[in-house]
């Protein structure tokens, strides 16, 4: 036995070797055929142009989108579903969701314009280029101001009070008339727009003080209670009638008549005032624009051309301004008001009378000279005691404007014109 296996182990070895012999040329033939393949790969790919190589590569393999997320049911209306829940209508759905993101332009030199597409609100308007503005083509001078507030106020294009100053509302008005114009759209009063608003006539013309004025004239109560014994709600002063009478800021009566003693002008009494010519009402309205953000509002015609602009105040609380669409019921001249203590929980004298009051007509009147209800209870666009505050101060709710302007807005409505109130 042990000489049968010393035998055999030789034997065992050899054969061994032997396979792993014939297992090394066959690997070694292996490799040959490996490396000829790779001999013809590089062979094949010298003959492809060295710039087709150079845009292959830059190409990088276009990869698809990612498909949108599923959209959340639309609430609305919908269809009853036989469970008793309501089925959202079915919507169209655009596939356009993903928008590629452009480069950054590079900042515009001096001189570059800007083009501004129309404002979506206003589809008549035309594209417009801004010119920047320099201080070469600016008006500075109080009288170029106060003769573009005197034609823009003739033109039903409310600067506010006159006072010959460049303030917010007068830009307001400087911006629709330049639209109106097709002007650049600044908002200043340079060359080209003064040159469109230049007065015919003298700035100023004289107002000589009537008897009837002072008659007028009447001590305003300082209670709610107090008011709604009078039996009417007329001027204080002739400063405020006068101021009134020409669309003109108080203070700026009184820069222009600085010897003029206001607790006591006798009829007779000369006046400079601004030479203001109320614009008439030449079409009605065919809606209007309440643009809450920006304090005014604005009246078109049938071919949604502006006829009349204003500065008004709006609401102080958010959530009560109406936005959205709303109609004229009511517009009537000289109202009288009903004061209602729930309106107003600041007052203290409103919580402890705790029932309403009717205040007669006037200027001095909470509603001004002019009351225009809307199809929403308690809410209405109307005149006010001081027009000086108009788009300074925040209502209640309503939409105040200046007598003036509410004496112009309530000759162009009718009852039923649409009053949309924007954000």
């Amino acid at each position: 036995m042990w000489l049968d296996d010393t035998v055999s182990r030789p034997t065992q070895y050899s054969f061994g070797r032997a396979r792993r012999d014939s297992g090394g040329w066959f690997h070694w033939l292996l490799v040959l055929v490996m490396l000829g393949v790779l001999g013809w790969i590089i062979w094949d790919y010298s003959r492809v142009a060295p710039a087709s190589r150079a845009a292959a590569l830059a190409a990088p393999p276009e990869r698809p989108l990612p498909s949108p997320p599923p959209l959340p049911p639309v609430p609305g209306d919908g269809t009853m579903s036989t469970n008793g829940g309501k089925t959202p209508p079915r919507v169209a759905i655009s596939s356009n969701l993903y928008t590629l993101i452009p480069r950054p332009e590079p900042t515009p030199e001096p001189g570059f314009k800007f083009i501004i597409p129309p404002t979506p609100t206003n589809a008549s308007q035309p594209v417009t280029t801004i010119t920047p503005i320099t201080p070469t083509n600016l008006i500075h001078s109080t009288k170029a101001l106060l003769e573009a507030q005197i034609a823009l106020a003739r033109r039903g294009i409310s600067p506010g009070s006159i006072d010959g100053k460049a303030g917010s509302q007068t830009r307001a008005a400087l911006l629709s008339f330049q639209r109106q114009e097709n002007l650049p759209p600044t908002g200043v009063l340079d060359e080209a727009t003064k040159a469109r608003l230049a007065v015919e006539g003298p700035l100023f013309t004289t107002y000589v003080l009537k008897a009837e004025d002072l008659t007028r004239l009447q001590p305003l109560g300082t209670t709610w209670l107090s008011k709604s014994q009078q039996s009417r709600l007329d001027y204080e002063n002739a400063l405020e009638l006068v101021a009134e009478k020409f669309h003109a800021h108080p203070a700026y009566i009184r820069q222009l008549n600085p010897t003029i003693d206001w607790h006591d002008v006798p009829a007779g009494t000369e006046l400079k005032v601004p030479n203001v010519v109320p614009p008439v009402a030449r079409e009605k309205a065919a809606y209007i624009r309440i643009l809450l953000s920006q304090r005014q509002l604005e009246v078109y015609n049938s071919r949604s051309n502006l006829l009349a602009q204003f500065p008004c105040s709006i609401a102080k609380q958010v959530e009560k301004r109406p936005v959205g669409e709303l109609h004229i019921t009511r517009a009537a001249p000289n109202p009288t008001y009903l004061f209602n203590p729930e309106i107003f929980p600041e007052s203290e004298e409103a919580q402890q009378l705790n029932r309403k009051l009717t205040l007669q007509p006037g200027p001095n009147n909470p509603v001004g000279t002019v009351w225009i209800g809307l199809d929403r209870p308690g809410y209405g666009i109307h005149g006010t005691p001081r027009p000086e505050d108009v788009g300074r101060t925040e209502s209640h709710g309503c939409f105040r404007l200046a007598n003036w302007n509410a004496e112009l807005l309530l000759k162009l409505v009718r009852v039923g014109t649409p009053v949309f109130v924007e954000p």
